[in-house]
């Protein structure tokens, strides 16, 4: 069941509902949070939708570089698994 949660990224407060837990709600806030924080140290001056669209975009890169490295680990795992069966069928 979703519960509703009064966060605040980046002195902006938001209600949001989501189906995690509290500690990974305040988790993903945090992280959230350093992450814009870390964009406005190094670029002073951007207003906070820049700062937003900079960190959805940085956040979705180390998405998508994790997602594949656990797609290839993924494919590693079956093959060796496929491998490990052929042996275990041909020793029998």
């Amino acid at each position: 069941m979703k519960k509703r949660y009064d966060i605040n990224i980046l002195g902006q407060e938001l209600a949001v509902l989501s189906d995690a837990d509290d500690e990974q709600v305040a988790s993903v806030v945090r992280y959230v949070n350093e992450r814009m924080e870390d964009i406005l140290r190094t670029n002073d001056g951007l207003r906070a939708v820049d700062v937003a669209i900079l960190a959805a975009l940085n956040i979705t890169e180390d998405f998508l570089k994790l997602k594949g490295v656990n797609e290839d680990l993924c494919n590693q795992l079956q093959r060796r698994s496929e491998r490990l069966i052929r042996l275990i069928e041909n020793a029998s």
